[in-house]
């Protein structure tokens, strides 16, 4: 998974636990700010969070 990544940026986390994202993300990925989800996994193996961009749209 390594050779895969791509380093973007380095924040610390805020004191109210949220992590603010590189814009690069957001361009990267054609994310809009308050509309797009990201599903958060943990990569045991190399102790590494992983975000996705969610497909599927949801109507709720």
């Amino acid at each position: 998974m390594d050779n895969e990544l791509i380093y973007l940026d380095t924040y610390v986390l805020q004191q109210d636990m949220r992590i603010r994202m590189p814009k690069s993300i957001l361009e990267n990925l054609n994310l809009e700010k308050g509309k797009s989800r990201l599903k958060i996994y943990y990569d045991q193996l190399n102790k590494s969070l992983v975000l996705k961009k969610e497909e599927k749209d949801r109507d709720e």
